[in-house]
C-alpha cells in the first residue's frame, strides 16, 4: 500500500440528506482542525443540493469529499416510508462503496470508518478491508437506547398501547414514537431492527450529546459491558454559520432581525425535510397573528400526505412560496413578522440577540443549535425520532414548552398556537424554560471545552486511531 499521505485518515459515510451530512461534516472538521487527522466524506449524488455543496466547500483543506453514482430507486412506490427509502438507498450503494474504499486505501492509512444509524449495510466492507468501524449517533442517547432495545421489544411482545420504559429515560407514551417503529409486521420495523443489530458489530459508538443533558441513558449505555462496543459522548457538535448558503437571503433575514428588540422574535422552522399540512399552516399563521408577538417563519408549501415530503425535494414549494398563507396575512404582519420561503440561515439566526424563542420540529441538529445558543423552545415534532426528542426536551431537560393539544393526529388550533407562543415569550412557563436552557447551555459549553468530558472522549478515540498508523 502506497503511503502518499501518512496522516491517520478517517472515512465518513452520512446517510442521504443534509440533516445527516451536517453532523458528520462537523465531526470531520473537528478531527482535522483539532486533532491533525485527514478525512474523506462520501456523499450521495442523488440528493446533492446547493446547501450541501456550500457545506462541503466550507470545510478545511484536510477534508475531501467523494460523491457516489446515482442510486436508482424508481422501482419504489412514491409513498415508501423515509426509513425504508434511505435504507434501500444505502444497501444498493454497497458495490460503489467497495470501489471507493479500495481506491482511498491505496493512498491513505484509514484508521476509522464512521457511519450513522442507517449505514450498517456497509460495515462488512470495512471489516473485509481491515478498517476499524464506528457509528456516530447523530441523534442522542434517548434514541440510541430505543434503537438498541428494539430486539428486546420484539421478543417481549411490547404492547404498543402501553407506556414504554427504557433504561434511564423518560417514559414514552404511544403517541411519542412511530407505531411503524414497533409494528412487527411493518417494513420500517424490519429495517430498524436490522439497523439496531448493526450497532453491536462496531468497535465503538459516538453520540452527539453530553452527559449533563442525558445522565440516565448515558450512564446505562456506557456501563452495558458484556462485550458491547464502548459508547462515547462527544457532543454537542453543531455546524457553524460559515456553511450557510445564499448571502442575499441571509442578509435580508439578519437585517430585519437587527431592527427588532432584544429577545422579542420567535423563530419558526421545521428543518431540512419538514412540512405542515394546509390546515395546520393556516392555523399556525392565524395563531402567530393572535399572539401579538414578533416572528421569523421559514415556510414551505404545505403537504397533507407526508410531513417528511420535503426531505427528498429541497426545492419544494419555491415557485409559489406565500400563496398558501391566509389572505392578507403577509401584509397585515409586515411590521411584526417576516415570512421566508423554504430556507433561512438558521445558525446565524439562533445566535442573534433579537431571538427569544424557537418553535422547532425537534430535529437533533436544530435542538443542539438551540441549546448552544441558550434559546428556549416550543416543540413541534413531525416525524421520525422527533416526538421522542420533544419528550426529552419538555419532560426531561425541561427546556421547552409544547402546545396543549399537540399530538400526532390533530391539528393544533390557532388559539393553542397563540397560547404557547405567549407563554414562551412573556409567561411564567417561558421564564422557567429560559432559565433552565441557560443552565444547559453552560453545561454544553463545559462539555466541549478544553477539559470537558466530550472533548476528552473524542481525544481518547483519536489517540487510539493514531497508534494504528505506526502498527
Amino acid at each position: 500500500m502506497a503511503e502518499a499521505n501518512p496522516k491517520a485518515h478517517v472515512v465518513l459515510l452520512p446517510s442521504p440528506g443534509i440533516g445527516h451530512l451536517t453532523p458528520l461534516a462537523t465531526l470531520a472538521k473537528r478531527l482535522v482542525l483539532n486533532h491533525d487527522l485527514s478525512a474523506t466524506i462520501i456523499t450521495f449524488s442523488d440528493l446533492s443540493s446547493g446547501i450541501q455543496q456550500s457545506l462541503l466547500s466550507s470545510l478545511p483543506n484536510g477534508v475531501t469529499s467523494v460523491s457516489l453514482p446515482s442510486i436508482p430507486l424508481d422501482d419504489l412506490p412514491t409513498n415508501t416510508h423515509i426509513v425504508t427509502r434511505l435504507s434501500i438507498m444505502i444497501s444498493r450503494s454497497v458495490p460503489f462503496m467497495r470501489e471507493t474504499l479500495l481506491t482511498l486505501q491505496k493512498t491513505r492509512r484509514i484508521v476509522a470508518y464512521i457511519i450513522d444509524h442507517f449505514g450498517g449495510e456497509t460495515l462488512s466492507l470495512a471489516s473485509e478491508l481491515g478498517i476499524p468501524r464506528y457509528i456516530f449517533c447523530t441523534t442522542n442517547f434517548f434514541y440510541l437506547s430505543f434503537l438498541l432495545n428494539l430486539p428486546s421489544l420484539y421478543h417481549d411482545n411490547h404492547n404498543p398501547n402501553q407506556l414504554l420504559f427504557l433504561p434511564g429515560c423518560t417514559p414514552l407514551h404511544p403517541k411519542d414514537y412511530s407505531r411503524s417503529a414497533i409494528d412487527k409486521n411493518s417494513e420500517v420495523f424490519a429495517w430498524m431492527l436490522r439497523h439496531s443489530k448493526h450497532h453491536d458489530q462496531v468497535d465503538g459508538m459516538m453520540v452527539n450529546s453530553f452527559e449533563a443533558m442525558e445522565g440516565g441513558p448515558a450512564k446505562f449505555l456506557k456501563e452495558r459491558g458484556n462485550g458491547k462496543p464502548p459508547v462515547f459522548s462527544i457532543g454537542p457538535l453543531t455546524c457553524d454559520s460559515s456553511s450557510d448558503t445564499s448571502q442575499a437571503e441571509s442578509g435580508l433575514c439578519l437585517q430585519w432581525l437587527d431592527k427588532q428588540p432584544y429577545r422579542s422574535v420567535l423563530f419558526i422552522a421545521f428543518g431540512s425535510g419538514g412540512t405542515l399540512s394546509f390546515k395546520q399552516t393556516k392555523e399556525m399563521a392565524l395563531g402567530l397573528e393572535m399572539s401579538g408577538h414578533r416572528f421569523l417563519w421559514v415556510v414551505r408549501k404545505p403537504v397533507d400526505a407526508d410531513a417528511s415530503s420535503a426531505y427528498f425535494n429541497h426545492r419544494h414549494g419555491k415557485n409559489n412560496p406565500l400563496g398558501f398563507l391566509p389572505d392578507g396575512f403577509v401584509e397585515r404582519m409586515k411590521e411584526k413578522g417576516m415570512v421566508v420561503p423554504s430556507w433561512a440561515p438558521q445558525e446565524e439566526i439562533l445566535t442573534h440577540d433579537a431571538i427569544g424563542g424557537f418553535l422547532s420540529h425537534c430535529g437533533w441538529n436544530s435542538t443542539l443549535e438551540s441549546i448552544v445558543n441558550g434559546v428556549p423552545m416550543i416543540t413541534w415534532p413531525l416525524y421520525s425520532e422527533q416526538p421522542m426528542n420533544a419528550v426529552m426536551l419538555v419532560e426531561g431537560a425541561k427546556v421547552a414548552l409544547r402546545p396543549t393539544v399537540m399530538n400526532n393526529d390533530q391539528v393544533v388550533g390557532k388559539e393553542a398556537v397563540a397560547d404557547v407562543v405567549k407563554d414562551l415569550m412573556e409567561g411564567e412557563g417561558g421564564k422557567d424554560v429560559r432559565r433552565r436552557m441557560h443552565e444547559l447551555k453552560e453545561a454544553a459549553m463545559k462539555a466541549i471545552g478544553a477539559d470537558g468530558s466530550s472533548n476528552k472522549a473524542l481525544a481518547q478515540m483519536v489517540n487510539k486511531w493514531k497508534t494504528l498508523v505506526f502498527n
